[in-house]
């Protein structure tokens, strides 16, 4: 089983998964532009019961464009995102892909929310790509 740690810019806050994530995406929406800083935000989603959090957090909730709220968890001291939680999908918990810190991590297999994608982003036609 494939164990991968995560850790905000600090290291106070840690994240631990088992396993493989159940989906790694890409997301174009306005808003993961903003909290991400990019173009666009990428995660990777995995059961609740594959994740161990470490360390304090602070939280911050929007409701996305889809209407669906969403947790988004932070460190109090540096600011990194380190995982978030979906309004309808309590056995699920998304990381963001660059607190892991792992070249190697899977790629996305979904894209979404490509009405907004910044037009020098080039995803692979092999990701499934929705508007």
């Amino acid at each position: 089983m494939t164990n991968r740690r995560a850790s905000c810019s600090c290291g106070q806050l840690k994240v631990e998964t088992s396993g493989e994530p159940i989906r790694v995406s890409v997301c174009h929406c306005l808003a993961c532009q903003q909290r991400t800083g990019s173009p666009f935000g990428a995660q990777a989603r995995f059961e609740r019961s594959a994740v161990r959090i470490e360390g304090r957090s602070s939280e911050y909730v929007r409701t996305a464009d889809s209407g669906v709220k969403i947790t988004f968890r932070f460190c109090p001291d540096c600011g990194s995102t380190m995982h978030f939680q979906m309004e309808g999908f309590p056995d699920v918990v998304g990381v963001p892909v660059g607190a892991f810190a792992d070249p190697e991590f899977p790629p996305p297999r979904f894209s979404v929310y490509e009405s907004r994608r910044h037009a020098w982003v080039d995803i692979p036609g092999s990701v499934e790509h929705t508007d």
